[in-house]
């Protein structure tokens, strides 16, 4: 691996599918989720991965599948291991490193679990260069983040942060500023996690954790909630990377303008339509959902209600599409939160 490489490994959309296969209300999304799980696996040759999920039942085992990617990792795995005893006899600390690291992405690769982060950990006492131990601190945040294991992801991202200090390049600080805020999105950390993804909305390379579409579409979803309405103009909804991916999620354009410009029977309708296409399906964002929703209706009640000094139910009833006995409970909810 060079000193600029970061991989993308382990497969981060996996645990996603893995995610909408447990799921049983997702039944509708069975068949692709189950498609795509099963090409990754293989593409990757994850037999350890492939035992676990199996055992959960999220896949039906194929034992010949299986032996055939076991015995893959382990012609790989011995070819690294020669390596590796060939540097430590005749060469140098760089091309040790080199062979530890190559050694820690392959276990990366197939998610063997303990394995990787034992040797992802040894990789980095081993490396003397900077930008490479970032990279693997990042790695097994990235492991982390791939098993719901959140000690590891702190772990790595104090770590992170302490060699960024250090010295760490533009790109790779630009880097953690996407890992910090994911974590901190899946941790409900909401305003945190905000204020780093808009902050690296305009200089986004971190596709070895998220895809530069579904970054945007996080972005604009957790900021929603978040930001003051003037700058839900200003920072989101006139911001050219956002204008440049909305046609690919109407869903969300809907939602922001429709609640910039008031409009909210149509920000009630996109609501609803978010939490069935995006929150619910997500392994990230599913179990903040009930939250997420609750407080974006909220933000809608008091955004309406600063507009006027006296609103009857009725006419709230009628901005909002919903029934008056709805709008009286939620008015209620909000008015005793507030006190």
């Amino acid at each position: 691996m060079s000193e600029d490489a970061i991989l993308p490994i382990p497969n981060l959309s996996l645990p996603q599918h893995v995610f909408i296969l447990l799921s049983p209300s997702l039944k509708h999304l069975h068949d692709n989720a189950q498609n795509s799980l099963l090409d990754g696996i293989k593409t990757d040759k994850m037999a350890p991965y492939y035992r676990l999920i199996t055992s959960l039942n999220a896949l039906i085992s194929d034992p010949a599948l299986l032996d055939e990617m076991e015995k893959a990792n382990e012609e790989e795995l011995k070819k690294l291991d020669e390596r590796l005893a060939e540097a430590e006899k005749t060469e140098g600390e760089s091309e040790i490193s080199d062979a530890l690291k190559a050694r820690a992405n392959h276990l990366t690769r197939i998610g063997d679990r303990e394995r990787a982060i034992a040797a992802q950990n040894l990789a980095l006492e081993k490396t003397p260069g900077l930008g490479s131990r970032i990279d693997i601190s990042l790695t097994l945040i990235r492991i982390g983040l791939f098993f719901g294991d959140n000690v590891l992801i702190t772990e790595n991202l104090e770590k992170a942060e302490k060699f960024i200090e250090e010295g760490g390049d533009w790109d790779r600080r630009n880097r953690l500023k996407v890992y910090r805020g994911l974590h901190a999105v899946s941790i409900r950390q909401f305003k945190t996690g905000s204020e780093l993804l808009l902050d690296a909305l305009s200089t986004f390379t971190a596709t070895e954790l998220i895809s530069y579409t579904d970054f945007v579409a996080l972005t604009i979803i957790v900021n929603s909630l978040t930001l003051k309405r003037p700058d839900l103009k200003k920072k989101l909804i006139t911001a050219p990377d956002v204008i440049s991916v909305l046609p690919e999620l109407p869903v969300l354009g809907d939602l922001v303008n429709n609640l910039y410009d008031c409009h909210y029977a149509k920000f009630f309708v996109a609501l609803a339509t978010l939490e069935q296409t995006y929150l619910l399906p997500s392994r990230l964002l599913s179990s903040h959902t009930r939250y997420y929703i609750r407080e974006m209706r909220i933000l809608a009640y008091s955004q309406l209600l600063e507009s006027y000094r006296s609103v009857t139910l009725e006419s709230l009833s009628g901005a909002f599409g919903v029934s008056v006995d709805f709008i009286d409970r939620q008015v209620e909810v909000h008015f005793r939160r507030i006190r």
